[in-house]
């Protein structure tokens, strides 16, 4: 049974990872800005008001959390804000930026002391930050974000790797959720598959940038 606390877990993936992994026995901690009664519900240790963009937030996550040993941290909150070209608001890029990018780094580099050799981090990346994968353009902020927060990760890979902690930068697929407007697959479906990658990562393959379903995704 591990220890697992997931940012952003009030709906959507986040939510459903809580669920699954809470069902299978896993100790979970969410933490969100405000929770959902759907994750109320699950009977978890919740710590609220937490925005990753925030370093007093952040710095208030660790003062709650305390000593607890951390077996995983899934950093998955983010956000996605449509934009085109011709017409980009450049303060909407900078709050992906800060969420998407900063808030994994700041909520890892917060919580560094709660890991040791063994213990693993999660980002929620996406595949529409690789650049060679790009083959559509558009989302000029949430792409930037993503390819960012990429770098974000194998530089924590290289940072943690001597201490024995393994990080992964994860896609989880097209998902049904508010932040795609309902298009792609289920919640729970691609919760499953990112559960997978995290039981298989390891210092071996740290460093990975992987799809939900198992194959890695170009840079």
């Amino acid at each position: 049974m591990a220890t697992i606390l997931i940012t952003g877990c009030n709906r959507g993936i986040g939510l459903q990872l809580a669920v699954q992994l809470s069902a299978r026995g896993d100790t979970v901690i969410g933490v969100c800005r405000n929770p959902s009664e759907a994750l109320s519900a699950l009977g978890i240790r919740i710590i609220t008001g937490i925005d990753v963009t925030d370093g007093d937030s952040v710095s208030g996550l660790k003062s709650e959390l305390g000593d607890v040993h951390l077996d995983v941290l899934i950093n998955n909150a983010g956000i996605l804000i449509n934009d085109k070209f011709g017409s980009i608001d450049y303060d909407d890029m900078v709050k992906q930026y800060k969420v998407n990018t900063l808030g994994p780094l700041r909520v890892t580099e917060a919580l560094r002391d709660n890991f040791s050799a063994g213990s693993k981090i999660a980002i929620v990346s996406s595949r529409v930050g690789s650049i060679d994968d790009n083959g559509s353009g558009g989302h000029y902020g949430y792409r930037a974000s993503k390819t960012a927060v990429n770098q974000v990760g194998m530089n924590l890979m290289h940072e943690l790797k001597p201490s024995g902690v393994a990080v992964a930068l994860l896609h989880p697929g097209l998902v049904a959720t508010d932040m795609t407007g309902g298009h792609g697959i289920s919640p729970e479906d691609s919760a499953a598959g990112l559960i997978q990658r995290i039981d298989e990562l390891g210092l071996e393959n740290s460093g990975g940038f992987w799809h939900a379903e198992g194959y890695e995704l170009p840079w």
